[in-house]
């Protein structure tokens, strides 16, 4: 089984110095790849030396070297990132450069360490993935279809009346299904099954 995936509940920061160089690493939950290029732009600092970056939202990810030896820098956060099951994210490091070379070695563990702190540092909150689901019910039933569902992490999104009941647009999380199927089930006593939503 996959690891539990979390995204971050806020933006957060996180700074290192390393070598007389300053590490600032700054991570914020995203849902699409134009916020997080939105929050890369919002967070760089132009007159840093580097602002390196990576994001991951599902299967779509990017990263930045910004300037840095290829794999110093972006590769290392998005590795950061994945290294701690967070989804739906992004990280900016951002460099001040001291003077000292870090060297290839150097650099990836700074960028990837600056990144894995700010992220570990940061509070969290799970990813579950949801299904939606579509039930009839008679007007007597509502109240307890309401109420039996809602235990089970159900959130009605509409609800659409007719004159022989209630059609309910549900969202719920994808582990309950089965569940929720059996009590719509016994709800209805068998007249009308739930059937998935696009």
């Amino acid at each position: 089984m996959s690891p539990l995936l979390h995204t971050l509940v806020a933006a957060c920061r996180h700074s290192e110095d390393i070598r007389k160089s300053r590490f600032l690493a700054q991570a914020a939950p995203v849902q699409t790849p134009q916020q997080a290029l939105a929050y890369v732009q919002q967070v760089s600092d132009p007159s840093a030396t580097h602002n390196c970056w990576a994001y991951r939202i599902g299967q779509d990810y990017r990263f930045n070297d910004d300037g840095e030896p290829g794999g110093t820098a972006g590769r290392p956060i998005l590795q950061a990132i994945e290294g701690q099951s967070i989804d739906r994210a992004v990280v900016v490091v951002t460099r001040w450069y001291g003077g000292i070379k870090l060297g290839a070695g150097g650099l990836a563990r700074a960028y990837g360490g600056t990144a894995a702190e700010c992220l570990r540092l940061a509070e969290r909150l799970p990813i579950v993935a949801m299904a939606r689901l579509g039930v009839h019910c008679d007007f007597a039933d509502l109240a307890r279809m309401k109420a039996r569902l809602k235990d089970l992490g159900t959130e009605i999104e509409r609800e659409l009346f007719d004159t022989a009941g209630v059609t309910l647009h549900l969202r719920l999380p994808q582990d309950r299904v089965s569940e929720a199927r059996i009590r719509i089930s016994d709800i209805n006593r068998g007249r009308n099954e739930a059937y998935a939503l696009e």
